[in-house]
């Protein structure tokens, strides 16, 4: 710590001397000291935000491509918050060149932590998806930026506090509160900025950019206004040439932000993306469904709808539980309508309820050419009530045995959003909502590739108290993942099957189809009984029911 000489009368603009300046001169401000911290104390403010928001944005980021996994948060955290201790102790080094340090970091962490999601995405539509281990491709840049953006946000306070000790000296306790303060606050507006103005006005890349270069001009603001005399001619010249660089890249990205998303897009997805579009849930986009071919709705970037297989898929989920009363059915998901389409064939239908979360993903199903002509405009039929509500919640508020079926078109159950919805606690809602004589269908993923996964929910459902029986659907298409919920990036490890439970509360069930039903296409009952086969025989015994609290489900 550098000596300090006697204090400076109030209000002058003398301060505690500097270590460029040696033991005999004073840092000299251009206001005065009150005013001097508060700019220091409000460049923490503002520099918190930023830093919290890059957070946050590579959190958003490996969630939305990699799948919204705890796991994946965990690791993007805990090494931020490893890298910003290292951070910490490196800028001691920095300390006798307080400004010019934290001029460069903050330059730096704009650069890195504004084109962050640029990067990220691109590497992500150019080169593959994020599958095999961490060494490799995308997965590995997520933990550099995160190592990266650590370091630079672990680099500030100690700075800062070096840069407001030098405006007035006080005792450490004080300085730590305040700066702590400042910061606590801060990180406050970014984490709320985030979600509610960033992401939604702006999303994701240009939300980073914007950031970064806010970041940019108020750290070199702070250091070239307020400590100005604290850098040598050298280095005022440095700074502002790193910055001007910085915001000259920020703002081109920003400008060709809309071309590089279309051609990312047309990397992920192929040219024929016709709908691209954010609500507030997710990102929905669809592919095809003119001049012949096949349409393709893709939630978050996972394959929700493949135009060549999702007949199979939705018989297979729908007519094996309308084999039986279904005078009143309800439809948990299904906002594509596709599901519906297939309960609105079967003669005796009355009602049916549609419990979908994305309103945008319901207008999308009524009012696209393409795709409500695929589902039949099944949800303008007028025994269709569509909801649009979490399924647990409303599950909750339904009255007891109102459904003779019900019929779960859910995401994945490893997508974190979705693990309550395959939890012990949904299911005993389900069947208090359904009639004894009811039948409840799961879709439960990919047998071959998940079994642990697919029988967990099995086993989750008869800890609700059902009776189930089991079946997998192989699908056709090649080159893609045939079931829901998988990416569109095309893989050696495609999945070409898809899982069901079928469940009732006191009679184990037969999937079989109602022979007075209509004309199913792609099943018989014997191939029925064969898929039950083929799926029992990838059982996998003594496993644990998913809870709310215990979740036993992979990303």
């Amino acid at each position: 710590m550098i000596e300090s000489q006697a204090p400076a009368p109030p209000g002058s603009a003398q301060s505690w001397d500097g270590p460029q300046g040696g033991a005999g001169s004073a840092l000299r401000l251009p206001v005065r000291q009150d005013t001097g911290r508060f700019l220091v104390l409000a460049g923490v403010f503002v520099c918190a935000a930023c830093g919290l928001v890059y957070e946050l944005e590579l959190v958003a980021l490996a969630a939305y491509l990699m799948g919204d996994s705890v796991a994946q948060t965990s690791v993007v955290l805990s090494v931020m918050v490893f890298a910003m201790g290292i951070g910490s102790l490196a800028a001691k080094r920095l300390r006798r060149h307080a400004a010019a340090g934290f001029g460069a970091v903050e330059a730096a962490l704009a650069l890195v932590g504004g084109c962050s999601a640029m990067a990220l995405y691109a590497v992500f539509a150019w080169t593959g998806d994020w599958g095999g281990v961490w060494a490799s491709g995308p997965r590995t840049l997520l933990v550099a930026f995160s190592l990266a953006t650590g370091l630079l946000i672990g680099a500030e306070v100690p700075l800062l506090m070096e840069l407001i000790q030098r405006i007035r000296r006080q005792d450490a306790g004080g300085a730590v509160a305040d700066l702590s303060a400042a910061d606590y606050v801060g990180a406050l507006a970014g984490g709320l900025a985030f979600p509610f103005l960033l992401l939604p006005l702006l999303g994701q890349l240009t939300g980073a950019l914007i950031t970064g270069a806010v970041n940019a001009v108020v750290g070199g603001a702070l250091v070239l206004g307020l400590f100005r005399q604290d850098l040598t001619p050298r280095a005022r010249r440095l700074l502002v040439v790193a910055n001007v660089c910085v915001l000259a890249v920020l703002g081109s990205a920003a400008v060709l932000v809309d071309d590089f998303e279309r051609a990312a897009r047309r990397a992920m997805y192929g040219p024929d993306v016709r709908v691209a579009l954010h609500t507030d849930v997710q990102e929905v986009l669809l592919t095809g469904g003119r001049d012949g071919r096949p349409l393709n709705l893709f939630l978050d970037g996972r394959l929700r709808v493949s135009g060549r297989d999702e007949l199979r898929y939705h018989e297979a989920l729908a007519h094996p539980a309308m084999h039986g009363p279904h005078v009143r059915v309800l439809v948990l998901g299904g906002g594509d309508g596709l599901a519906v389409r297939e309960v609105l064939r079967h003669r005796g239908v009355r009602r049916v309820d549609v419990v979908e979360l994305d309103a945008g993903v319901v207008r999308l199903a009524r009012h696209d050419p393409a795709l409500s002509a695929l589902n039949g405009h099944a949800l303008d039929d007028p025994r269709v009530r569509v909801t649009t509500a979490d399924a647990f919640d409303w599950l909750r508020g339904a009255p007891p045995a109102a459904y003779d079926v019900i019929v779960s078109d859910l995401p994945h159950p490893g997508i974190t959003a979705s693990t309550k919805l395959y939890s012990q606690e949904f299911y005993g809602l389900a069947r208090r909502t359904l009639a004894p004589d009811g039948r409840f269908v799961v879709h439960g993923g990919a047998v071959a590739h998940r079994p642990r996964d697919f029988w967990t929910v099995d086993a989750t459902l008869r800890a609700a108290g059902f009776r189930t029986a089991a079946y997998r659907v192989r699908g056709r298409q090649a080159g893609f993942a045939a079931g829901p919920d998988r990416s569109p990036v095309r893989t050696a490890h495609a999945h070409r099957d898809w899982g069901f439970v079928l469940a009732a509360r006191h009679r184990p069930p037969e999937p079989r189809l109602d022979p007075t039903g209509p004309h199913v296409r792609t099943l018989t009952d014997a191939s029925l009984a064969a898929d039950a086969g083929a799926a029992e025989r990838t059982r996998v015994r003594g496993l644990t029911p998913s809870t709310l609290l215990h979740p036993r489900y992979s990303d």
